[in-house]
C-alpha cells in the first residue's frame, strides 16, 4: 500500500499517516516518551544535587551554581510560606529574563503554588486583568516595573487588590563573581549601555493595602526547616499563562506539572542535549516557549542557561562568543538582525550545534546561509500556549525550510474540516488539531471556551489550533493560514478584539478596527483603523493616537499606523467587516515597498 495519499483516495488510516510522520524521524529516538512521574521542582532539586558547583545561570560575567539557585529558591519559598502563600495560590511573575525570575518560578513551585507569568512590556491597564482574573494576592517584579504594576493595583477595588509586593533590582542577581573557572573568555562581555542599565536604581513603590519587600530581604531567610513537605503531584497545576483571545480578555491556560514535564523532557531529547549543554536563553521567559523548552528543558538537563534580558545583537554575538554556547532557540528575527550586525564577523559562533526556533517563518534565504557558511540547518517548530510550545518541530538531521515540522514526541496532528470537523486526507488545506500529554487541560474558569477548543477523534481529546495548514507526502505540515484574526508581529501574537478594547477606553475614539499591515522587519505591525467622535475630527491626530496608545499597551501591541475613517464598513447584523479592511490594507501594501519602521518587536 502506498503511504502517499491523493485528495481523490479516502482519508488515511492512523498507521498510515503515522508512518509518513515517521519517515524522517531521528533513529535514536521513540516516537514517545514517559517523562519523570515527579513535580518541575524536583527537576532543580536533582540537578543541584547532581552538579551542585556547575554554573546553572549565567547573567552576563557572573555566575550562580546549581547549589546557590536551589538555597535562594529554598529561601525565597520560606518567605513565600510565611506570606501567606499555599498550596493552589497563584503568584505573579513580572521580570525581564533575570536569574531572579528562574529562582522566583521555582520557589513558587516549592511551595506547591502556581506560577502566573506575565510579559513585562504590559501597562497598568493590562495588568489589572492579571491580578484579578487568576485572584493574585502575591506578585515578584522588577523595580524599573513596579510602578506600572503598583498603578495597576492602586487602581483595583480593595478586595481584589495585592497584599504582598516583592521587588527586585536585576544587578541582586550580581553580588558574586564567576566561579573559578568559569569565567567568560571575554572579559568584556558586557556592553557599556547594559551597565548603565544593571547600575540603575528606582525607589520601591507604594502598594495601596498591601506591603512591599525587597528581594534581597526575601531571599536572606537562613531557617528554611519550617517549609512544610513539598506534596505537588503531576497532574497538580503548576503554570498559568495567558493568551489573548478572539473575545478581547486574556485567557489563563491551565498546564500541569505534568504537560510542562513532558516537553521540557522531550526538548531535551530531541535537540541533543548532554550535561554540558550551554544555552542562550533570550527568548522572553514568561513566554511558554522560552520557559518550557529553554528554561525547564536546561534546568532538567543540567546544563548552563546564559541569560539575556532581552535581544540585542551585539549583546547575543559577545554571549556566544564568551560562553561557547551550544543551544538557541530562538525567533528568526534575532537570526536575521544578528547576522545584520556590522561586528558579525567578529564573532566566534562556531561553539552552535544547534539553531532553532518558531514563531515567525525563517526566510529561506537566511535558513540556506547559516547551512552553507556554518552547516546548521536552523530547524523550525511550531506550538503555542495550550501545547505547552512545540507541538511539531523538523528533525534535527531532515529539516524543510519555511515548514512546521513533524508531529512532536507522543504528538498526534491531524488536519481537519473546521466546519464539518472531518479529518482531511493528506495536501488538503485544513485546520490543525493535536493531540498529547502537553496539552493544557483547559482555560482558567472558562468552561465554554475550553469546550470549544476541543473536540474528539478516535477517542482521543483533541486541541483545535485555530490555524490553516496542510500535511505534504512526507508527513510534514505546513502552515497556510488562520482561521483566527490574529496579527504575527516578530512571533509576538497580537489579538485585534483586545487592542480594541483598549483604544475603546481613548476618549476620542468612536469606533476602531485593528487589522495587519505590512512590516518589513516585524513580518507584521498593527494598523488601527479609527472612527473619531464628531468633537475631536481636526483635533486628534494620528501621532496622539499613537503615543496614547504607547503609555497604555505593551510596545509589540500598540498600533504603528493610524488610519481616520468617517464609518467603518458593516454587515446587515451591524458586525465591523473587518476582513474587508484587511483585504484593503493587503492590496495597498502588494503594491507599495513595505515600511522598515521600528525595530523593536
Amino acid at each position: 500500500m502506498s503511504l502517499i495519499t491523493t485528495t481523490e483516495q479516502p482519508v488515511a488510516s492512523a498507521q498510515v499517516r503515522h508512518d509518513l510522520h515517521h519517515k524522517f524521524w531521528p533513529k535514536r529516538l521513540p516516537l514517545s516518551i514517559t517523562p519523570p512521574q515527579t513535580s518541575l521542582w524536583h527537576n532543580l532539586a536533582v540537578s543541584a544535587l547532581r552538579f551542585p558547583g556547575k554554573p546553572a545561570l549565567v547573567f552576563f560575567n557572573q555566575t550562580l551554581t546549581y547549589g546557590e539557585v536551589l538555597q535562594q529558591a529554598e529561601r525565597l519559598a520560606a518567605t513565600l510560606h510565611r506570606l501567606g502563600v499555599r498550596k493552589g495560590d497563584r503568584v505573579l511573575l513580572n521580570l525581564q529574563n533575570c536569574p531572579q525570575w528562574v529562582i522566583a518560578h521555582f520557589a513558587v513551585l516549592r511551595v506547591d503554588a502556581v506560577v502566573v507569568p506575565v510579559n513585562p512590556m504590559n501597562r497598568a491597564e493590562e495588568l489589572k486583568h492579571y491580578i484579578t482574573d487568576p485572584d493574585v494576592k502575591l506578585a515578584i517584579t522588577a523595580a524599573d516595573l513596579a510602578a506600572e504594576l503598583g498603578k495597576a493595583n492602586a487602581e483595583l477595588p480593595p478586595a481584589s487588590r495585592l497584599a504582598h509586593l516583592i521587588v527586585t533590582h536585576y544587578s541582586d542577581a550580581m553580588a558574586s563573581p564567576a566561579a573559578p573557572g568559569s569565567q567568560p573568555q571575554d572579559p568584556s562581555v558586557m556592553p557599556e549601555a547594559w551597565r548603565d542599565w544593571l547600575g540603575s536604581r528606582h525607589p520601591l513603590p507604594e502598594l495601596d493595602g498591601g506591603a512591599v519587600m525587597a528581594w534581597p530581604d526575601a531571599v536572606a531567610a537562613s531557617d528554611i526547616s519550617y517549609l512544610p513537605e513539598h506534596t505537588s503531584l503531576p497532574q497538580d497545576l503548576a503554570v498559568l499563562p495567558y493568551t489573548s483571545g478572539t473575545t478581547g480578555l486574556p485567557k489563563g491556560c491551565m498546564h500541569s506539572h505534568a504537560s510542562l514535564m513532558h516537553n521540557a523532557v522531550a526538548s531535551c531529547l530531541w535537540g541533543n542535549s548532554t550535561f554540558e549543554n550551554v544555552v542562550l536563553s533570550v527568548v522572553p521567559m514568561f513566554h511558554i516557549t522560552g520557559m518550557v523548552s529553554v528554561m525547564h528543558a536546561a534546568i532538567y538537563g543540567g546544563a548552563t542557561l546564559v541569560i539575556m534580558p532581552r535581544w540585542d545583537r551585539e549583546l547575543a554575538g559577545r554571549l556566544i562568543s564568551a560562553w561557547r554556547v551550544t543551544h538557541w532557540t530562538n525567533i528568526p528575527t534575532m537570526v536575521i538582525d544578528l547576522l545584520a550586525s556590522p561586528n558579525f564577523a567578529s564573532f566566534d559562533v562556531s561553539s552552535l550545534v544547534y539553531i532553532g526556533g518558531g514563531g515567525a517563518a525563517m526566510p529561506q534565504a537566511v535558513a540556506q546561509r547559516l547551512w552553507e557558511q556554518y552547516g546548521l540547518r536552523f530547524a523550525e517548530g511550531y506550538g503555542l500556549t495550550e501545547t505547552a510550545a512545540p507541538s511539531h518541530s523538523n528533525p534535527p538531521d531532515a529539516t524543510k525550510q519555511q515548514c512546521l515540522g513533524v508531529p512532536f514526541l507522543s504528538t498526534d496532528a491531524r488536519i481537519i474540516d473546521p466546519l464539518s470537523l472531518e479529518e482531511l486526507p493528506q495536501g488538503e488545506q485544513g485546520e490543525i488539531v493535536m493531540s498529547g500529554p502537553q496539552n493544557f487541560s483547559g482555560y482558567w474558569k472558562n468552561a465554554e471556551a475550553t469546550a470549544a477548543a476541543f473536540i474528539e477523534l478516535d477517542g482521543k481529546r483533541f486541541f483545535r489550533s485555530g490555524d490553516l495548514g496542510h500535511m505534504d507526502s512526507e508527513g510534514y505540515f505546513f502552515l497556510t493560514d488562520r482561521l483566527k484574526r490574529m496579527i504575527n508581529a516578530s512571533g509576538f501574537k497580537v489579538w485585534p478584539a483586545e487592542v480594541e478594547a483598549l483604544l475603546f477606553r481613548h476618549p476620542a475614539i468612536q469606533e476602531a478596527c485593528i487589522i495587519s499591515t505590512r512590516d518589513v522587519y516585524r513580518g507584521e505591525s498593527v494598523k488601527a483603523v479609527v472612527v473619531l467622535r464628531a468633537s475631536a475630527k481636526g483635533q486628534v491626530r494620528e501621532a496622539d493616537i499613537i503615543d496614547w496608545c504607547k503609555d497604555h499597551m505593551a510596545a509589540y501591541k500598540y498600533p504603528r499606523v493610524v488610519q481616520f475613517v468617517d464609518a467603518l464598513p458593516k454587515s446587515g447584523s451591524g458586525k465591523v467587516m473587518w476582513r474587508a479592511l484587511q483585504e484593503v490594507e493587503s492590496a495597498r501594501a502588494a503594491d507599495a515597498p513595505a515600511s522598515p519602521e521600528g525595530k523593536q518587536p
